[in-house]
């Protein structure tokens, strides 16, 4: 028996010449609200965390949550992930996929769609593996993940069995990335620690009473690589590429080309052990390089309880960002990245990191709401110990989210309580995903909670601001154009973005990249830099519409 009284310490392309507008100020669109449609858009759907107060570790960390776009048509579709019951009750426990309707309105197509699998599921990861046209679905798992296959018409298959992927751990966010760029997309697993129900530890805030323990607790285990040998066959390089780590406690991935060489480099979030920045040697292996780069740990010199990842280019600098939620008393990790291989955490001196340093971060990416032309940061937040409260007085269970509003020039100002009463409400927030599911410019947000119901909010006024929607299709590189690479250039200045599977937390957003434009009433140049090395051009671009690039065929309307 092993009593702890701590308090769940932890966690579950370089362009040169970018120009950069001047800060912008007061929020510019202060009617930009975020409304709960849940219910009216038809998404009924609770998770369940199978807790029955026995404290399993996994009861706390909940599941992801997918916008992907089953069949093609442009409308982003929905897919919620769900646990089971550790001990059978007679009643089964479902994830869940809803068809966009194109009115606003979903309808749950999970019955007889190969997804009606009962499983204790924590993440999600889209993309077409075999570049078939259509995006296949991986789903980690605790007694095994799975991985289904497109077959069309809203049917999957699973077909982990002949793949050749064999993940039995407690797998917890994935993402697809083409690492060795041969046209095929492989797959990276996050995983977390050694655990099963029947050896499962006791720990105890009090003393007395049993409580959830820290990971801390358990020994972590290796994340995998599956290198995508074509034929819908994989094969575990985990080894080879230089990634095996037996202390990993991996609970978040993001993929991005951090030193701009074109090689895709992959950021795991470890929870209570060191981050890992893996850089891609070309060649099929990578090179960590976590510590001298400054983002394996907090700025104290400890491991941090880091948890969901996102990058982007939020000053416009030419260079990818990272995000990182963290464990309550940690707040978010900013990690601005200078060049040359070496980041700093701009949390701890400005409004994101004060502003979050009671809150416990799943869910977290970069996002333009109000597309102004620059990435805003969204914070998905919720304890894991519904007692925390009783010990720590300024830490609560359940946490509204957190969002912050990019000014400009590396500055954020906190937006939360002006975005409506809906986006004000406390929650436990797990998995978070964004995409614009109504197809009226502005991205809304997609919440599975622990334990409780999805939520479905609709940006209402972000679209007072122009926009540009791209959606690409690879046909020498991979049909999902993962790494492809997206500039645009207007009088607001360049901003980028690159086409990728993972972040957040245990979720997958839409994979369209969507651009702010303020009030620019043309886009002067857009250019597709893809993973073939094949680069289109295109000039005066009107906004306010969402276009499809074709690799082969170029632009469609």
């Amino acid at each position: 028996m092993k009593i702890l009284s701590v308090v769940l310490g932890a966690g579950l392309c370089l362009a040169a010449g970018f120009s950069v507008a001047a800060p912008h100020g007061a929020m510019s669109t202060p009617g930009v609200r975020f409304v709960d449609v849940t219910s009216k858009a038809g998404i009924h759907f609770t998770h369940h965390s199978g807790a029955t107060g026995k404290k399993y570790l996994p009861e706390t960390l909940g599941s992801g949550c997918a916008f992907i776009d089953l069949d093609g048509d442009g409308w982003p579709d929905i897919l919620l992930i769900n646990g089971k019951d550790f001990t059978p009750t007679g009643k089964k426990w479902l994830p869940a996929l809803y068809h966009n309707n194109h009115n606003g309105t979903f309808t749950d197509v999970t019955r007889g769609s190969g997804l009606d699998v009962e499983m204790y599921g924590m993440g999600v990861a889209v993309a077409d593996y075999d570049n078939d046209g259509l995006p296949d679905i991986y789903i980690t798992a605790l007694e095994g993940d799975r991985l289904f296959h497109n077959e069309g018409h809203g049917h999957f298959r699973d077909v982990t069995a002949q793949s050749g992927i064999h993940n039995a751990n407690f797998a917890t966010s994935a993402a697809w990335f083409d690492y060795d760029r041969d046209g095929k997309p492989d797959l990276f697993v996050a995983n977390y620690v050694v655990w099963s129900k029947e050896k499962d530890l006791w720990c105890s805030l009090d003393g007395a009473s049993k409580s959830y323990c820290t990971p801390e607790s358990y020994k972590g285990t290796s994340s995998k690589l599956f290198h995508n040998l074509g034929n819908g066959k994989f094969e575990d390089v985990t080894t080879k590429a230089g990634l095996a780590d037996a202390t990993g406690k991996a609970l978040g991935v993001v993929v991005f080309d951090y030193n701009g060489d074109g090689w895709p480099d992959l950021f795991v979030s470890n929870d209570t052990q060191p981050s890992k920045l893996y850089r891609n040697n070309g060649n099929g292996t990578f090179t960590e390089e976590g510590m001298q780069a400054g983002v394996a740990y907090g700025e104290d010199g400890v491991a941090r309880g880091a948890m969901g990842v996102d990058a982007a280019d939020y000053d416009h600098s030419g260079r990818p960002d990272l995000l990182v939620g963290n464990f309550a008393n940690q707040m978010l990790g900013l990690y601005h990245n200078e060049g040359k291989g070496f980041f700093v955490d701009e949390a701890p001196s400005s409004t994101v990191g004060r502003a979050s340093l009671l809150s416990l971060t799943f869910g977290a990416f970069f996002f333009d709401f109000d597309l102004d032309g620059w990435d805003d940061i969204f914070a998905a937040n919720g304890h894991i110990e519904p007692d925390i409260n009783r010990i720590q007085p300024k830490v609560q269970y359940r946490e509204p989210p957190l969002l912050f509003r990019n000014q400009g020039h590396g500055h954020f100002e906190n937006v939360s309580n002006d975005l409506g009463p809906d986006f004000q409400k406390a929650i436990i927030a797990r998995g978070a995903a964004y995409a614009d599911y109504d197809r009226d410019g502005d991205l809304d947000l997609l919440i599975n909670t622990n334990d409780g119901p999805a939520i479905l909010l609709r940006n209402d006024g972000g679209n007072r601001n122009n926009w540009l929607t791209v959606r690409l299709i690879g046909t020498k590189c991979n049909r999902s154009a993962l790494g492809a690479i997206v500039r645009i250039e207007s009088a607001l200045g360049k901003q980028w973005k690159t086409v990728h599977s993972g972040s957040s937390y245990c979720s997958q957003s839409d994979l369209a990249l969507t651009f702010g434009l303020a009030k620019d009433s043309t886009v002067a140049s857009l250019t597709v830099e893809w993973p073939s090395g094949t680069r289109q051009q295109f000039k005066n671009v009107v906004p306010n519409q969402f276009v499809t690039i074709d690799e082969s065929k170029g632009m469609a309307k």
